[in-house]
């Protein structure tokens, strides 16, 4: 099986950062939660991943705990989507906003494919540099309720639908190889997509 190492990273504090260790059968919502066993936030609060370019333009949302009219317009959810859906890039990116409430951004880029080591167990955070802002919103604490939210437009913001440079001449042999050990992944391979069709 193909494990994917991730680098998290928040957009606004770029000396902190965490590199992640997951199984490409593994899920969004699993990502969500180990990203969050490494900075001690919450991690049951709506979040999203949003499959990205090189520019960090948002795409295709994933989503975790959306607002119902996110769910009347079929957005993705965490928990059913495989990562290996949407690689298709040795570098492929996903834009990554965590709590809606008081948000923190993280840009999560794919910076190596590696083959699964006996003996460890995965998620696994393989390195852990700079310690994680602190947020009372992010933590156990009780939220301020005295503040005006400005949040918000972030659910508005349009989605892009547009292509992201992908170069389908891109050598990914080192994808079959591996995912042929994994037995389920074929599975996972039939149900691959670009990520990039129009989701609405």
């Amino acid at each position: 099986m193909a494990i994917y190492r991730f680098r998290v990273t928040f957009e606004d504090y770029e000396d902190v950062y965490r590199e992640i260790d997951m199984p490409s059968k593994g899920t969004f919502l699993e990502l969500h939660e180990t990203i969050h066993r490494s900075t001690n936030y919450r991690s049951d609060v709506s979040s999203s991943f949003y499959v990205s370019n090189d520019q960090w333009k948002k795409g295709t949302e994933i989503a975790l705990l959306p607002a119902a009219r996110k769910v009347e317009s079929g957005v993705l959810l965490m928990e059913n989507i495989r990562l290996s859906k949407f690689i298709d890039d040795p570098h492929q990116k996903f834009y990554y906003i965590y709590n809606f409430d008081k948000p923190y951004d993280f840009h999560v880029e794919l910076v190596k494919i590696l083959k699964e080591e006996d003996g460890k167990e995965y998620p696994l955070v393989f390195k852990s540099v700079g310690e994680a802002p602190k947020n009372a919103a992010a933590s156990n604490f009780p939220l301020s309720t005295g503040l005006a939210d400005d949040d918000d437009d972030e659910d508005d913001a349009p989605v892009d639908d547009t292509e992201y440079g992908v170069d389908d001449d891109e050598d990914f042999d080192m994808f079959d190889d591996e995912e042929s050990e994994g037995g389920s992944e074929g599975e996972g391979e039939e149900k691959k997509s670009s990520g990039y069709e129009d989701e609405y």
